[in-house]
């Protein structure tokens, strides 16, 4: 028998709040479509919990980024959880490219997260958190997002990003890529470096620094798992950025334009400011097939619980 706990909820959603979705990658490592990949006890995905975290902190609209061929798929999805209970709009990423640019031969997937921000921006109309489909980051995570947006004003370069800790991301099945970040003692991102390979050996975890060289690390790091809070400002910022991006490395096949990319040039230049928020709640997520039965477990605990409802949908209905 489970128990919903009433956990804090915001008075009144803000409709200058929107939830920015990135479910347009290939998931090449899952092997299968794990947007969509039912985690919850009534065939919820992941980022089903992400939503109804993020209506509960007040987010009064979300946005779906999609590649076209999943569309309708993803749509008949959100059609029966939301049950016209919540404003979504889905948005195609495509490998179209800026005028006189054209796609590299051989290329298949779509070019980055930060190119999937840019094309959402124009239908968030407001101040806008970012997360992954895939990315479960708890009530917490989203909670802190809602008031540190709330907190700026459209035209603010300051942004925000919830920070997880390192050995709390990993997987045991395989190696994984983590962003990692450095901050002063304001909490202000100085430096965001990408490490990938990133696993337990023995005692100690190890990964591959970008310069290719091996690095240990202590997992008490303060990584970054793509939950990220942006105001209207960072949509030109981005799109100067993805411009340059494609002068330099538009030709080739395997390029992304992503998220940390961006920002770690832009604190460098001090041309933004960004505010690491800790999330206080506990990631998962579904980076190789086997880790989706963990993801299934735990779901069930919190939801056990009472933190989580026994059925999204329904409880979407009741609130509609």
């Amino acid at each position: 028998m489970t128990h919903e706990r009433s956990l804090p909820v915001r008075a009144a959603s803000n409709p200058s709040l929107a939830l920015v979705v990135l479910a347009a990658g290939l998931s090449s490592r899952y092997g299968s479509l794990k947007q969509l990949e039912a985690v919850g006890p009534s065939g919820e995905a992941i980022m089903d919990y992400g939503v109804f975290d993020a209506v509960r902190a007040g987010f009064g609209k979300v946005v779906v980024v999609v590649r076209p061929e999943i569309e309708d798929a993803v749509r008949s999805h959100f059609d029966a959880l939301l049950h016209d209970a919540l404003e979504f709009t889905l948005v195609h990423q495509t490998l179209d490219m800026p005028e006189g640019f054209s796609i590299p031969v051989g290329r298949v997937r779509p070019w980055g997260t930060a190119h999937a921000v840019l094309v959402a921006g124009g239908k968030s109309e407001g101040r806008f958190a970012v997360c992954n489909a895939d990315d479960f980051y708890g009530a917490q995570a989203y909670r802190a997002l809602a008031e540190y947006l709330e907190s700026v004003t459209d035209k603010s370069s300051d942004y925000a990003l919830v920070g997880f800790r390192l050995d709390h991301t990993l997987s045991e099945l395989g190696g994984v890529s983590r962003a990692l970040c450095e901050t002063n003692g304001d909490g202000f991102l100085t430096a965001i470096t990408e490490a990938e390979r990133i696993a337990r050996d023995a005692d100690n975890i190890v990964g591959v620094a970008a310069s290719g060289e091996p690095c240990l690390l202590r997992g008490s790091e303060t990584v970054s798992m793509n939950l990220w809070g942006f105001t209207p400002a960072v949509l030109p910022a981005l799109k100067k950025s993805f411009s340059r991006f494609v002068t330099a490395a538009g030709r080739d096949p395997d390029a992304e334009f992503l998220i940390p990319t961006a920002i770690a040039d832009w604190v460098a230049a001090g041309d933004v400011r960004v505010q690491v928020l800790d999330a206080r709640s506990d990631w998962m997520g579904v980076t190789f097939p086997g880790d989706k039965e963990l993801v299934v477990h735990r779901i069930r605990q919190l939801v056990d619980r009472g933190d989580y409802p026994e059925d999204l949908a329904t409880w979407f209905k009741n609130h509609s």
